[in-house]
């Protein structure tokens, strides 16, 4: 689908908006829904492409779930109930799908085959399957990637330390350490997102998590209750209107409900920290803290990030890019060679995408530099989005202070998380959502 963009915005954003249910949240919602007993509802799902994979993989491994709108009705299995359908499960474009599957099926009864588009086919899998094994699942891979077979096995506890901060690996290995007899332990090389952690909590398990939040520990075969769960906007959604406001001049825009995750606020930490204009007001609800943020535009300076800093910002880096190329000095982002194998290779596209609006990216192979508040040109006024969710919604951002046309190809990708992105953006920008071409 190819899109016109919202360019030349002189008058800033503007308004109040509540931004999609949290997608974290949402995957979980329905995976812990399943392996429960009794009934699970939950609240302000996200209803975009990658969650419905996961609500429709579950639904053909024998779960009733009942959704309307945004709520959705879950009469959980428990923890060794699902069945294997006579046909390959579609993962869609959905990584948080697929990783955390990998370790739920490890566990169960029967084999289980895992297929999706062809962006996700491209992604590594090994890097959860090969952990996976020290519980002894059984897991067979294609070169590393999909199509992946999984032949359910009764797992065994395991002390695993894992190679990579991610919080989709450490999620796989906490549930196939679920269905496992005995202790498990889990030990990070740095702080990921806790959602599972904090979610199988108030589902019942037996878990402890270090004061450091790098050694998680639990015991296997709990029985997990179902819970009512208000899903918080989504801070991944509402980063990109962070974003924007923050950089459109005379911008003042208020995002409500936001998940506040401590492992979710390196963005805006991030933003504080380059000298934005962010007032938070807190609160907590079924233990995730949640606020409503007034955003208004800023000059900002230059930022360096590393290795330790990126587990906290991976999916905004390309965020971090557009308020780089505005800020004052050159910023530096380094240890994220994560992005090369995200829904595409996200520095590669950051910097080809950017630079068609003259804005140029400095590649390294575990990130980029880029000189902020450039005297550039468009060269190429048809932006792409690779495929990717984000590019596209960071290329619609980027648009905004340009003042001639330009059209963004890939542009339905942006559903894959936020399937009424720009229709919200136009409404902050106080225009008419153009129309799809």
């Amino acid at each position: 689908m190819m899109k016109d963009l919202i360019t030349g915005l002189q008058t800033g954003l503007h308004g109040t908006l509540t931004v999609p249910g949290d997608k974290s949240i949402s995957h979980r919602g329905i995976m812990l829904g399943a392996l429960a007993t009794g009934r699970t509802v939950l609240h302000n799902f996200l209803t975009s492409a990658d969650c419905l994979s996961t609500l429709q993989a579950f639904r053909d491994m024998g779960v009733t779930i009942d959704r309307t709108g945004t709520n959705v009705t879950i009469d959980g299995v428990g923890l060794h109930g699902l069945q294997a359908p006579d046909h390959a499960l579609d993962m869609g474009n959905s990584g948080t799908t697929t990783r955390l599957i990998m370790g739920i099926l490890a566990g169960q009864t029967g084999t289980f085959r895992l297929e999706g588009d062809a962006s996700l086919s491209q992604r590594p899998m090994h890097r959860v399957s090969e952990p996976l094994a020290d519980f002894g699942a059984n897991i067979m891979t294609t070169a590393g990637k999909l199509p992946v077979t999984i032949t359910g096995t009764a797992v065994h506890s395991a002390d695993v330390q894992l190679a990579v901060a991610s919080a989709q690996v450490k999620s796989a290995l906490i549930f196939a350490a679920l269905q496992a007899d005995g202790m498990s332990v889990i030990r990070e090389k740095l702080p990921t997102r806790d959602h599972t952690e904090r979610m199988l909590q108030a589902f019942g398990a037996d878990l402890e998590v270090s004061a450091d939040h790098m050694t998680i520990a639990l015991e296997g075969k709990p029985t997990l209750h179902g819970q009512t769960v208000e899903v918080p906007g989504d801070m991944s959604s509402a980063a990109f209107f962070m974003v924007a406001a923050t950089l459109v001049p005379g911008s003042d825009i208020t995002l409500k409900n936001v998940g506040l995750n401590p492992t979710r606020t390196g963005l805006l930490d991030l933003i504080q920290q380059m000298g934005g204009n962010i007032d938070v007001t807190a609160r907590v609800s079924g233990g995730e803290p949640l606020g409503d943020l007034r955003v208004r535009s800023a000059q900002l300076h230059a930022v360096d990030l590393g290795a330790e800093q990126v587990p906290a910002i991976i999916d905004e880096l390309p965020l971090v890019a557009l308020l780089a190329a505005h800020a004052q000095g050159t910023s530096h982002v380094t240890g994220a060679a994560e992005l090369r194998v995200k829904e595409t290779d996200r520095i590669k596209a950051l910097a080809t995408e950017l630079g068609k609006l003259g804005i140029q990216v400095d590649e390294l192979p575990d990130g980029f530099f880029i000189t902020g508040q450039q005297t550039a040109a468009v060269r190429d006024p048809q932006l792409d989005s690779w495929g990717d969710h984000r590019i596209g919604m960071m290329l619609a951002l980027a648009a905004l202070q340009v003042d001639q046309p330009l059209t963004l190809k890939g542009a339905d990708a942006v559903g894959i998380s936020y399937p009424q992105f720009f229709a919200d953006l136009a409404e902050l920008a106080n225009k008419e959502s153009e129309t799809s071409k």
